[in-house]
This record gives structure tokens, C-alpha cells and sequence, in this order.
């Protein structure tokens, strides 16, 4: 089925933080999808992957506000309300307000009423990236518009969404696709259609992928071959940030090491803390970078490092791309065994483990690897051997692009 038109929903687009997603877009281009991408915000990094080049579909964005364009939303209310699906929607979205008396569900509503207008047209696909703000968005406007929908659910969506709401989307969707087993149970356990919910990795596009580099085999003794450790992550607090600076602190005086971190976010709590330790001298903090840029920081690096966590609020991460990404260049990496890791790394084989929130532990597995250059080459070398037979992109990319096209998805809802 060529050129089948899919519109697709995302928060925010294009962002450095979902390499996956851009990875994916282009992914189904290649494979003949007639994409259309419909952004709730403005785009906020200064730079982009050279993968967004490649992705030449059109980009809508809906008002980020409805005060910011009114005569925008007016305009999208005149042109639905007689439409057949304008009744169903509000009785939908009356059912959701109740239960959740806040701004940004007005804000939804007003969005999606742009969404029909504007973009969607009979026989149109709606996707939707993540299950909570751009799922309702999608939601509402494929009610609207009569037309099926399907979610791809990751992390932070999953688990700060009220589960009476995830109910709802899940059964009303033709099918849901997620990052992670754990992510895969949850959901299927909430939903009348189990069936419905599919695992489905993000795995890396290898075809973009140089092979592991050579990496001399310094242990930290030297103070000028210092061991370089990395993490690419934004600074928030699922990511764990501040629990690497602390395990870094723990670090015996007489070992030689380097710590650099990639990523957005608000880093200057980040820092006072790493200068309140006296690590300030020894920390390089790259900020947001392209994709190029992080894959030569992954290629000259020595060990990877992800703290991951539970936060207070529910969030946590799915299966980190960064960790793929990282373990694909030969790159030992010590992570925590929370959330979906242990599905990629398992400890003292292909990488090494260990609990979430406990600086003691993550300082001591940063020893060992630190002053083990042989350890780290054995770890390296099976994590890129398992990156690249189990999580390459393509058997993913398959199984999606065979549902967008299923007869029972385009099946009018």
C-alpha cells in the first residue's frame, strides 16, 4: 500500500532528545508511508541531527496556547462543530474534564479542533508519540474526524498517567506499540484488548554505525591518560545525575578520571553540587549536542555511565537509546537495574549493573571497571555484539509499518 498518509502527533518536533523518534520517521518514509508530522510546540534546541534533514515530511504546529491564536481555534470550531463526530467528542471530552479539571485538558481540546481542521481528511492514519498529551490531542481529533488511532507509548507518559485514562486510550486504539517489556506488560494488564499491545524496540539504524573503535587499555593510574567516563543524558531527575557526582566523590584520590556529560536541561544546580565536592576541575559539561558530536564522545570515551532512577513523581526511563548507542561502540557501560535496563544489559556480561539511588554501589562498580581495562574491553565487546544482532532497528520497523498498514487498523474507529 503506497504512500499511505499517516499524521503523525508528537510534543515537540524536532528535538535532540528523541533521536528515536526522528530515527523512526525516516524509517517510514524510506518504506513509502506519506507521513505529515503535527507538532503541540515550537521546536527549543539550537541544533538539529543530521537525521531531520532527511525527514522531508510537512510540519504542522498546533497552537501551543490557545490565547496565542484564537481566531486560529475559532476558525478550526466553525469548521467542525456540524461535523457527525462533533457530539461524540464533546461528550468525550466532558468524560476527561471531570476527571481532570485543568488548564492544559481545555488546551487539548482546542488543539485537536485544529488538528481536524487543518490536517486530518477521510482514510488518514492518526499516530500519536507518547500516551498523555499528544495521545489526547490525537484522540479527540480522530473522534472528530472519524478515523483510527494508535499510540506509541515509552516512558514518563506511562507512568504519570492516571490509569483510568490509559484504559480508555488503550481500548480505543486499534493498536499501541511500546518500548519495553515492562512498559508491554503494564499496559496490556489495563486494556480489554491485551492483544492489541505490542513490544516493540526502537533498536539502532546500524547503517549509520562505524564499527567499535581500537581503545588503549589506561586503568586510572596515569594522571595524563586519565580513564574517560561519560554520560549522555538530560539533566533530570529520573536520569540520576546527581547520584553519579556523588559516587564520583566516593572515587579513592589516586585514581585518574574525567567525567563528561551531553545533554539539555537545567545544569546549574548540576554544577554548584560538582563544585561542592571539589569535582568541578575534573567535569566537562558539553550541554545538548547533534548526533555526530555524541557518537565521537561515545568513541573516545572509556566507560558509560546512566544512574537511572524511579522519580518521586512515577517517572522513569524505558530502554535508553543512549545505552544502545553507547554499547554499540565497544563502550562498557555500568548502569542501574531499574526500569527496562536489565532487558539490554545483563550484569557481568554484557555490561555491568547495579541498584538504583545508591552512590556506594555505582562508586565501587566504577572502581573496579576504572582500574579493569580487560573487563571493560570483554564487557564493550559482548554489548556490541548484542546491540547489533538483537537490536537492530529493522525487525521493529517491520512489524510497525505492517501494522500502520493492517486492514483492521483502517478500519474507520
Amino acid at each position: 500500500m503506497p504512500d499511505l498518509r499517516v499524521v503523525v502527533v508528537l510534543k515537540g518536533y524536532p528535538r535532540l532528545s528523541e533521536t528515536f523518534i526522528a530515527q523512526e520517521l525516516h524509517a517510514l518514509q524510506e518504506r513509502g508511508f506519506d507521513l505529515v508530522l503535527v507538532s503541540l510546540r515550537h521546536p527549543t534546541d539550537r541544533t538539529t541531527h543530521p537525521i531531520h534533514a532527511r525527514i522531508t515530511a510537512p510540519v504542522l504546529y498546533l497552537p501551543e496556547y490557545l490565547y496565542q491564536e484564537p481566531w486560529r481555534v475559532l476558525r478550526a470550531l466553525i469548521r467542525t462543530w456540524r461535523r457527525p463526530g462533533f457530539g461524540a467528542l464533546c461528550a468525550l471530552w466532558w468524560r476527561d474534564l471531570v476527571r481532570d479539571r485543568t488548564p492544559n485538558r481545555v488546551r487539548r481540546f482546542g488543539q485537536a479542533l485544529v488538528l481536524a481542521s487543518e490536517v486530518l481528511r477521510p482514510g488518514d492514519r492518526v499516530y500519536a508519540h507518547f500516551i498523555h498529551t499528544p495521545g489526547s490531542v490525537a484522540r479527540y481529533a480522530a473522534r472528530l474526524q472519524g478515523v483510527p488511532l494508535a499510540f506509541s507509548a515509552h516512558a514518563k507518559d506511562i507512568w504519570t498517567t492516571p490509569e483510568w485514562e490509559k484504559r480508555e486510550k488503550l481500548d480505543d486504539a486499534r493498536f499501541t506499540v511500546t518500548c519495553t517489556a515492562a512498559n508491554r506488560a503494564h499496559l496490556a494488564g489495563l486494556t480489554a484488548h491485551p492483544e492489541r499491545v505490542h513490544l516493540l524496540y526502537h533498536g539502532l539504524d546500524l547503517r549509520h554505525l562505524p564499527a567499535p573503535p581500537d581503545r588503549l587499555p589506561c586503568e586510572g593510574s596515569d594522571a595524563a591518560a586519565p580513564v574517560q567516563l561519560l554520560t549522555v543524558a538530560r539533566a533530570v531527575p529520573k536520569k540520576g545525575l546527581d547520584l553519579v557526582l556523588e559516587a564520583l566523590a566516593l572515587l579513592p584520590a589516586d585514581l585518574h578520571w574525567r567525567f563528561t556529560h551531553i545533554g539539555g536541561g537545567d545544569l546549574a544546580p548540576l554544577r554548584a553540587k560538582a563544585a561542592a565536592l571539589g569535582l568541578g576541575k575534573r567535569i566537562a559539561w558539553r550541554g545538548p549536542l547533534p548526533a555526530p558530536a555524541v557518537l565521537d564522545a561515545y568513541r573516545g570515551a572509556d566507560l558509560a555511565v546512566l544512574a537511572s532512577r524511579i522519580a518521586a513523581d512515577g517517572d522513569r526511563d524505558g530502554l535508553p537509546n543512549v545505552l544502545m548507542e553507547a554499547l554499540s561502540q565497544g563502550l562498557a557501560a555500568v548502569a542501574t537495574r531499574v526500569a527496562a535496563i536489565p532487558e539490554l544489559i545483563e550484569h557481568g556480561s554484557d555490561g555491568w549493573l547495579v541498584p538504583p539511588d545508591d552512590p556506594a554501589a555505582l562508586a565501587a562498580a566504577l572502581e573496579r571497571l576504572i582500574r579493569d581495562p580487560a573487563l571493560r574491553q570483554r564487557l564493550g565487546a559482548a554489548g556490541a555484539r548484542k546491540v547489533r544482532t538483537q537490536f537492530a532497528m529493522d525487525a521493529g520497523i517491520e512489524r510497525l509499518a505492517a501494522l500502520l498498514r493492517g486492514e483492521a487498523y483502517a478500519e474507520a474507529a
